[in-house]
């Protein structure tokens, strides 16, 4: 019979090599039709001879195993290929949207004055989210080093098996009493603290009332959870209490906000969140991101500030950013939800414990905000000059009275490109914008100093006193290499469409003259490209 001849059998051997693409396309394609009554003929036909059994029943049973290897590559090969073309189309249309995200490399430690590579003069930086300026404070670093000679660099293990040190827990009883809550738990990021609260938390019976611009990490969460989903509109009150009649079937109910949205800086409205939930018996949530070290009389956030600290049931923050800036989020609130979240929350059971350095440096940062709030209380001011300074030179700021202020520009591209411009600001193109603003008479400087438009004639002034009074100095004016300013323009879908911007951080380790070189920058750049006159 067919299947009984040698070389006959043998063809079935080339499927084995990667070599017939074509031949074992081919075959693919006859496998249910040819192949398959072939099958069903040998099974009738083909009896458990020594021949038969040695090439029929043995080499058909390799035959469906072993066609769909070499067709599985061949296939493949035009799989990734089109894949490659998918992703490599999606990325252009990223960068001709004005959209692309390039990871722009700094060769210093963070603070408010920092090295880009490609740089040859430091910059100004008003895009971190350090808030306090902790995360070179020369304590908080030594901190870090002592704990990394006597704790290790690592833990090489999750909490529950061999990753708890006592600097764990003690940072964690920081923290709860930080935020006068009963206990707390440590995250790898707070990331991952919003990805393993609402699972653990909600069930199909209950319902999430969410504030349709959360953060991302808070939208991720919340689909991790069986619960029933509802989206209020952006800190409204009203459609807020619809939602919560709308859900009142529900087993429990939770209320999540950001207590500052990151990307304008608005803080949300507490005090009536806090009423609702009561009125309607739900819990509330807030994520304390933006606010935790530096909102609020104390610096404990927004529920400090609004002063519902004993009204909100659970809050989530970041040791990334304020506290010292390294890594590591958490949640604080009952004791029984920590516990819980303990044995169940999968991104703490299934992630390393935070390393001893970061744990040693954030403790060291809580422990100067209980020690005193100086630091945070300066913040404020600051961050109104820049407002101020802003709003007169003719941009709108989002928000109100954060250090998060956001110069809104609407077009994706212009954010993008104006941001590139001030990294590369010269030392001419500043120079030139505050010469503008000054009186030949206060500038004293000796030679000739080119502006925009006009060539000065600057002769030295005959009184020291008077040099000194003046509002630009020579060795003001040779120690200005400092012009570039690094942020960041932000677009769709990290903001809605049309709704791009430039976020400016503000950091208690800005100086007002950080503030005012920061502020001309913008000015300079502005005209450039036009948003204001």
């Amino acid at each position: 019979m067919l299947l009984n001849r040698p070389e006959i059998a043998t063809l079935f051997d080339w499927p084995n090599t990667a070599n017939w693409p074509i031949p074992c396309t081919l075959i693919g394609r006859l496998r249910y039709t040819f192949f398959r009554s072939l099958q069903r003929n040998t099974r009738q036909y083909c009896h458990r001879t020594a021949m038969s059994g040695g090439y029929a029943a043995r080499g058909f049973r390799k035959l469906l195993p072993v066609i769909p290897r070499p067709i599985s590559i061949s296939r493949g090969y035009g799989t990734v290929a089109e894949a490659r073309t998918v992703l490599e189309n999606e990325l252009d249309g990223i960068r001709s949207a004005g959209t692309w995200k390039a990871e722009r490399v700094i060769t210093s430690k963070q603070g408010p004055q920092i090295l880009v590579d490609g740089s040859r003069n430091r910059i100004l930086n008003f895009c971190a989210n350090n808030y306090l300026g902790l995360s070179s404070h020369p304590e908080v670093v030594q901190a870090g080093i002592d704990a990394l000679k006597t704790h290790g660099a690592g833990l090489s293990s999750v909490r529950f098996i061999c990753g708890t040190q006592d600097i764990h827990k003690n940072l964690e009883q920081q923290l709860a009493e930080f935020h006068q809550r009963e206990d707390c738990i440590l995250y790898a990021s707070c990331f991952d603290a919003n990805a393993g609260l609402f699972e653990v938390l909600l069930g199909p019976d209950d319902a999430v009332l969410s504030d349709e611009l959360n953060h991302a990490s808070i939208i991720d969460g919340i689909r991790l959870c069986r619960a029933k989903r509802l989206r209020y509109k952006h800190m409204d009150l009203s459609d807020l209490e619809s939602k919560l009649k709308e859900s009142q079937s529900s087993r429990m109910r939770l209320i999540v906000t950001d207590g500052v949205f990151s990307m304008d800086g608005d803080v949300a409205p507490l005090p009536g969140i806090c009423d609702l939930a009561e009125q309607y018996g739900a819990m509330v949530f807030i994520d304390e991101c933006h606010a935790t070290g530096f909102l609020g009389p104390r610096g404990r956030g927004t529920d400090d500030l609004l002063g519902v600290m004993d009204r909100v049931h659970i809050v989530n923050s970041t040791l990334g950013k304020a506290l010292g800036g390294a890594a590591g989020g958490y949640t604080v609130g009952p004791k029984p939800l920590i516990e819980l979240l303990r044995q169940r929350s999968r991104p703490y059971l299934f992630s390393n414990s935070l390393p001893p350095p970061v744990v040693a440096c954030a403790t060291r940062a809580v422990e100067l905000l209980l020690a005193s709030s100086e630091i945070a209380q300066s913040m404020t001011a600051k961050t109104m000059r820049f407002r101020d300074k802003m709003m007169n030179a003719g941009f709108t700021i989002g928000g109100s009275a954060h250090p998060i202020c956001p110069v809104m520009l609407g077009d994706a591209r212009l954010a993008s490109v104006m941001a590139d411009d001030m990294l590369k600001l010269e030392s001419s193109d500043v120079l030139s914008a505050r010469c503008m603003e000054l009186p030949v008479s206060s500038v004293a400087v000796s030679g000739t100093l080119l502006c925009s438009h006009v060539s000065l004639k600057i002769m030295a002034l005959e009184s020291e006193s008077r040099i000194s009074s003046s509002l630009f100095t020579r060795d003001r004016m040779l120690a200005r290499k400092m012009i570039g300013v690094y942020v960041i323009g932000f677009s769709y879908p990290v903001v809605p469409k049309d709704k791009a911007r430039i976020r400016v951080q503000i950091s208690a380790a800005h100086t007002d003259e950080d503030i005012d070189d920061c502020v001309e920058a913008f000015i300079q750049t502005g005209r450039k490209h036009g948003v204001i006159g």
